[in-house]
């Protein structure tokens, strides 16, 4: 019998060593690897030989019936999951400590209950008595939630078993101990082990679960990667403590567009949806200011129309400061190289701040032109037209590249009253006639027709 090898994981990332090491290779950090032992030995060479039973196959052409939804009635939550939830999915929410998962699942549960389904929730971090308070102070007393409080996954998955529930929330996958892991709750075989048996009992039994997961300081879920592997959708709660709005994301969905957002507000009485987030982003938006630039984005499938603001200063001796809040700061640096290299407009000796109105992070690269034009405006001192809106990505030659869903972006803004945008060439237009398109080149033409410099 051959003998079985030690395993060394990272409890920070999740990385895999044959020995073990003061000092992880893929994270940096110290003092975080520990012995692993192997969910299981395996089969020997003589199982290996054995006859197992045929797997039954279909062609691509077979048609099987669509996925049963059930909506909550959270509008934006339904739409993050695709439409509804579907019976046995696993579903896997991260988010910052304290940016409202729990609030947010809660009312989610007491939704889902309310339409007719049986919901559990479990809680793994607070008591009953502490999950009624909170409860109580969202208005959800009345909705048939059923609660407890446990942190043994036997006894839990006893409990699902029993129940049978709908939908099953637990709060959270840290906080689950499995009494066949030699680990504390929480490591990474921890983890793993509970994120595997619930995700296996969700699929056998045909109810959906919902994971809470604790977030790293990067800002991924925390433990092995592979649990992302094993759920069907991964949510991300973001949202910064300043504002009150929050943003759901799908960065995973089998059932459903991933990248999809749901917005809401947070409130005394909890979370708000947000149906319109493109009226609630530019609700501030007054007379016109330099350094400001409306950006017309996608956000899964929903256009949204969000305010890029920049500020540029003289900086004292020394290096000059490069500030960005939801947006890329690498991508910062390439429009201000571009700007200085292409358009001879420096940027040297003057410190640069940027920022995304209302917390929202942008990540897609149509957003260039915006933060071109906010950068532009604000070092001119140049206020731009409050009815315009720009996208557009900008090559490092200084040329602008179409981008895609472009009538999408030209309809979200006329909805909501802008009367002009600004384009790249070649873009594919249409669905907005109401709306002055001009439809520039490259950004040396920009700096020239608004700014009158270049």
């Amino acid at each position: 019998m051959s003998k079985t090898s030690a395993s060394f994981t990272c409890t920070g990332c999740g990385a895999s060593y044959r020995k073990w090491a003061g000092r992880c290779d893929a994270c940096g950090a110290w003092n975080t690897i520990v012995e692993e032992a192997p969910l299981s030995k395996g089969p020997g060479a003589k199982a290996l030989t054995t006859r197992g039973k045929a797997v039954p196959l279909s062609d691509l052409s077979s048609e099987d019936a669509p996925l049963p939804r059930l909506a909550s009635g959270m509008g934006e939550f339904d739409r993050v999951l695709g439409g509804g939830l579907v019976p046995a999915s696993a579903i896997l929410v991260g988010g910052d400590p304290g940016i409202g998962k729990s609030t947010l699942l809660l009312q989610a549960a007491a939704s889902f209950a309310r339409a007719g389904a049986k919901v559990l929730y479990i809680s793994g971090e607070e008591a009953s008595a502490q999950v009624r308070m909170r409860a109580q102070r969202l208005g959800l007393t009345d909705a048939p939630v059923q609660l407890g409080a446990e942190t043994a996954l036997r006894d839990i998955l006893t409990t699902l078993d029993t129940e049978r529930p709908a939908l099953a929330v637990i709060d959270s996958i840290q906080t689950m101990w499995l009494d066949t892991v030699e680990s504390a709750p929480g490591s990474v075989s921890q983890v793993r082990a509970a994120a595997h048996e619930l995700v296996t009992f969700a699929k056998r039994r045909g109810v959906a679960v919902i994971l809470v997961g604790h977030v790293t300081k990067e800002g991924q879920i925390a433990g092995p990667r592979v649990v992302e592997h094993m759920v069907d959708t991964v949510l991300y709660f973001e949202g910064e403590r300043g504002h009150q709005f929050r943003i759901l994301r799908s960065v995973k969905n089998r059932f459903g567009p991933a990248d999809e957002i749901g917005v809401f507000e947070m409130t005394g009485a909890g979370l708000s949806e947000v149906a319109n987030p493109s009226a609630l982003f530019l609700s501030a938006r007054d007379a016109p200011a330099p350094g400001s630039a409306v950006f017309a984005g996608i956000e899964g499938t929903r256009p949204v129309l969000t305010e890029i603001q920049a500020l540029v200063s003289p900086a004292p001796p020394g290096s000059p400061r490069r500030t960005v809040v939801g947006l890329d700061s690498g991508r910062l640096s390439t429009i201000l190289a571009v700007l200085e290299a292409r358009c001879g407009i420096p940027f040297t000796g003057l410190d640069v701040f940027l920022n995304v109105a209302g917390g929202l992070r942008v990540s897609e690269p149509a957003a260039d032109l915006a933060v071109a034009a906010a950068l532009l405006s604000a070092r001119e001192d140049v206020a731009l037209p409050t009815d315009m809106v720009l996208f557009g990505e900008i090559s490092l030659s200084g040329a602008l590249r179409p981008v895609g869903q472009t009538e999408n972006r030209l309809k979200e803004a006329q909805k909501l009253g802008f009367s002009q945008a600004v384009v790249p060439a070649r873009s594919r237009l249409g669905g907005a006639d109401a709306i002055r398109v001009r439809e520039m080149t490259d950004l040396t033409a920009v700096v020239g027709e608004m700014f009158g410099a270049g």
